[in-house]
């Protein structure tokens, strides 16, 4: 017999309840709207991603999970497909404690540019945001912590104080950014209400 299916399911175990989709007792709501009610509100601002990233060619099939540090996993992408990206933020001294997130194909180049270095020993180079603005708002301690669905199907987990940013011209494409990486790597443009 290979393996120990015991093991294998108390191992699947533990990923599912340190994954956001088992935050059963949060209410599920819908960001797209909760935004939409935030901008006619006039509790938006504007914000663009400045702080440099290492970003990797991602392998096919790879699942990327997002780590903040002292509050665990954020979210995971589903399968890498050819051509998209790992990208790292460079917010903590220790470059594990970064978190990684999946960018498709399709939107790294417009997100981020040509690589600034060749790879390091771990396959990342130096890339720049190229500046994209973006809607935000914070989520205040009133709306609390609730869970959604980022656009990329995975179950989310917000908390007051953390931004839901939205991609110009795309409302399917809103997301949350922990408060700390948003402090981080990103320049307020226009302030948003909080």
């Amino acid at each position: 017999m290979k393996g120990n299916p015991m093991r294998l399911s108390i191992a699947l175990a533990a990923l599912m309840l340190a994954t956001p989709a088992l935050a059963q007792d949060l209410p599920l709501l819908n960001q797209i709207e909760m935004f939409e009610a935030a901008k006619g509100d006039g509790l938006t601002g504007v914000a663009r991603k400045t702080l440099p990233v290492d970003a990797r060619p991602a392998v096919e099939g790879e699942i990327v999970v997002s780590i903040i540090p002292g509050e665990g996993v954020e979210t995971q992408s589903p399968p890498a497909s050819a051509g998209d990206w790992v990208v790292r933020n460079r917010c903590f001294e220790n470059v594990e404690d970064n978190p990684e997130i999946l960018v498709r194909a399709a939107r790294f180049p417009e997100r981020y540019g040509p690589a600034q270095s060749e790879p390091d020993d771990g396959g990342y180079s130096e890339f720049h945001p190229t500046g994209v603005e973006m809607e935000y708002f914070i989520v205040t301690e009133e709306t609390g912590e609730f869970q959604f669905t980022a656009p990329w199907g995975e179950p989310m987990v917000a908390r007051p104080g953390d931004a839901i940013v939205q991609i110009p011209n795309d409302p399917d494409d809103t997301y949350r950014i922990a408060r700390v990486e948003f402090d981080c790597t990103y320049e307020v443009v226009e302030p948003a209400a909080e």
